[in-house]
């Protein structure tokens, strides 16, 4: 991808139409860089909550806690499955933490082995997590109806293909390639969080539920949502990557527009998770 420089060099822009190109390039990658603060702190409060809650009631030996609010908990007598739930949750631990530090230039820079061994576990436990969600859904299901569950597989299977081209464009050294397969797998991987905050704020701005059934967790809005969690990141993130490769200052600027806005409704589904969802649970 060309440089901000190289585009200006090869472009008979006049200097107005330099600055605002600058600016707009600029302004874009602030955005970008705002919705990754937000996703960071919404992601490691997520975390906390997952440890917390789960840590805690184990070593508490209330497993009960576990199943609260659907059937992926602890079973008595379902050894594979408790053992793929604990695995689940430990791994979700470790891999919604490391992730966001795989995607920070400076460490990358910096730490370039603490990046690579990151970057093994962060693979290594989303192909396990994938496995063992399939797992239990197959064995166990999930809440709400099987075309809900068929939106969640598809995004395990797809973390596991993209997952793989991501480490073969690595092992190759196609190191821009594998930067962004590695983008569309960090988003694959934390669609169960999109899910979450994604829910809470079309609750918020509905001001209730709409378009679902809070009783039996049904109807479009899930069906939507239930794909959504990975295809709508994925599918801003891909326009994202188009706009960095165009010279177009208009395009830079509505992308900057875009993602922010994204990032404030998400704010509002990390506000509406965190204080509606996890806090009370672990208060």
């Amino acid at each position: 991808m060309a440089s901000v420089e190289d585009t200006l060099l090869n472009k008979p822009w006049s200097p107005a139409d330099r600055k605002y190109y600058r600016i707009a390039d600029k302004s874009l990658k602030l955005s970008a860089a705002f919705w990754f603060l937000a996703a960071v702190i919404g992601q490691w409060i997520f975390v906390y909550y997952v440890a917390v809650h789960y840590g805690g009631t184990a070593l508490q030996g209330d497993w009960a806690a576990w199943s609260a609010g659907g059937p992926q908990g602890i079973i008595p007598g379902d050894s594979l499955g408790n053992f793929s739930m604990a695995m689940h949750v430990f791994l979700a631990i470790i891999v919604v933490f490391g992730g966001p530090l795989q995607l920070i230039p400076q460490l990358r820079t910096r730490f370039p082995t603490f990046h690579r061994w990151n970057g093994r576990i962060f693979v290594f436990g989303a192909f396990a997590i994938s496995l063992f969600g399939l797992y239990m859904i197959m064995t166990r299901g999930s809440v709400g109806a099987p075309i809900q569950h068929l939106g969640t597989s598809l995004g395990g299977v797809l973390i596991i293909i993209f997952g793989v081209i991501a480490v073969r464009h690595a092992m190759r050294r196609n190191i821009a390639v594998h930067r962004q397969w590695a983008m569309r797998l960090f988003m694959l991987v934390n669609a169960v969080w999109f899910f979450r905050i994604g829910l809470m704020a079309w609750i918020i701005l509905n001001n209730g539920p709409a378009g679902f059934d809070m009783e039996t967790f049904t109807g479009p809005f899930l069906v939507f949502l239930s794909f959504g969690q990975y295809l709508v990141p994925l599918a801003v993130l891909e326009l994202y990557f188009r706009t960095q490769k165009s010279t177009s200052t208009a395009a830079r600027f509505a992308m900057s527009g875009i993602v922010v806005v994204l990032t404030l409704i998400m704010g509002v589904g990390i506000f509406g998770a965190t204080m509606g969802m996890w806090l009370p649970r672990i208060t």
